[in-house]
Order: C-alpha cells, then sequence, then structure tokens
C-alpha cells in the first residue's frame, strides 16, 4: 500500500497541475464520453491505456469476464451502467472486451476450478453459450487454446446479450448505436476487433477500416416486412 499512497501523492503534485485546464472543464460542465467499454476486472488490461484516452473519454464496466447479463427486471450494477451511458450520457458506441488468458474464461472451461465460490460459478453462467460453442463448434480443443476461443466467442456472446437491454435496443433501432467486440493479446500488445460480416476477429490497424460488430444505422423491422411485400 505505500507503492499506491506514493502514486496517488504523485497524482497529486504531478499529473493534475499538468492538466489542470482539463479537470477544471470536466468538474465544470460535466462529461461527455465518447464510448462505453465493457471489459474484464483483470488487472492486466487497462482500458483507458488501450485507447490512450484522457479523463472524461471513456466510460468503463470492469467485471471478472467482461460479461453483460441479459436485460431483466432484476436491477443489476452491468445493466444500470449501460443503461445511464445510453440514456443519459448520450454514449453511441459501446465496446466489449476480452482478451488473452483470461481467468473467467479459464474457469468457464474448466468447471473444477470453481470450488467454494459460488457467486463466480453464478456469474459464469452468463457465458455458458461461449462454452457450449467451443465444446460443440470446435473440433479437440484443449487447453489454452480451448481459454482462448472461449474469451473471443465470449465477446460474441455478451454482445448478443446486450441488444436485449431496452436502451441499447432503441439506440440501435434509431441508427444510434455501434456495437463493437475487442480481444486485447497481451502477450503481444494486439488489438483484435470483430467484423460483423465475416464473424471473425481481425487485427485493428491504421491503414485498413476499423472492424465493427454493428455498425450503426437504422434497422426497423417494420420497413423490412413491407420491403418484402412489395416484392
Amino acid at each position: 500500500m505505500n507503492e499506491v499512497i506514493g502514486r496517488v501523492v504523485d497524482f497529486e503534485k504531478q499529473v493534475f497541475p499538468n492538466q489542470h485546464a482539463l479537470y477544471s472543464q470536466l468538474a465544470t460542465h460535466g462529461q461527455s464520453p465518447k464510448a462505453l467499454m465493457i471489459s474484464c476486472a483483470d488487472s492486466r488490461v487497462v482500458p483507458e491505456q488501450i485507447i490512450q484516452a484522457n479523463p472524461g473519454d471513456l466510460f468503463v464496466c470492469r467485471n471478472a469476464g467482461n460479461i453483460v447479463p441479459p436485460f431483466a427486471t432484476q436491477n443489476g450494477g452491468v445493466s444500470s451502467t449501460v443503461e445511464y451511458a445510453v440514456a443519459a450520457l448520450g454514449v453511441r458506441d459501446i465496446i466489449v472486451c476480452g482478451h488473452s488468458d483470461c481467468g473467467a474464461m479459464k474457469a468457464l472451461m474448466n468447471p473444477e476450478m470453481l470450488e467454494g465460490m459460488p457467486n463466480v460459478t453464478a456469474w459464469l453462467r452468463h457465458s455458458h453459450a461461449a462454452k457450449c460453442v467451443v465444446d460443440g463448434g470446435y473440433d479437440n480443443l484443449e487447453g489454452a487454446d480451448a481459454v482462448r476461443t472461449a474469451a473471443l466467442e465470449n465477446v460474441v456472446v455478451q454482445l448478443a446479450h446486450l441488444r436485449t437491454h431496452p436502451s441499447v435496443a432503441a439506440g440501435i433501432a434509431r441508427g444510434e448505436i455501434a456495437l463493437h467486440g475487442w480481444f486485447v493479446d497481451i502477450g503481444a500488445g494486439m488489438v483484435l476487433g470483430l467484423d460483423g460480416e465475416t464473424g471473425r476477429f481481425v487485427p485493428i490497424r491504421e491503414d485498413r477500416a476499423m472492424p465493427v460488430a454493428l455498425p450503426a444505422g437504422q434497422r426497423l423491422a417494420r420497413d423490412i416486412v413491407y420491403a418484402e411485400a412489395a416484392e
């Protein structure tokens, strides 16, 4: 803790004075984050560092396994964070970010690791579909390969859960919200993005278009029905 205290003091003496104008603006005018990132609580993944964010740039929700429970009437921290980000802050881009060597995904694929952790066991039920995809959709994956694949498929599952939240569903229908699936390879220092057209994760590169899981664009089922009827 002495090291932590030292860093707090350093923030007050070094960091804050250098960004005093920014903090003053944020304190006076409030926040207008550019995106909501739902990431794993793993200490090796720092969302603000990954996108080189300044204070006020990123609204962050972190939990074990970067999980978004499907919407339900029972209140929850993730659901409330998503709703507030969209309805109150006007966030238009939502990122679900998984990562390599994820402890939650190791436990998902190896349930014996969860002995004595009933809360974690219950939480990881929201990722059960990812385990089913790995077990039933891939041939003979074991060990680290199975865990990495589960982490990738888990991002896809949580994006699907995210679309069940009313604020998100309405924003998507209006064409105001884009969804992104990211995967941080810790050892390689690389970020992969889910391409919604191919369903694959590809490296995010400066000379390529940003891979987007679900681009912003108005999606109204009624218009689709009328178009088919007209044909």
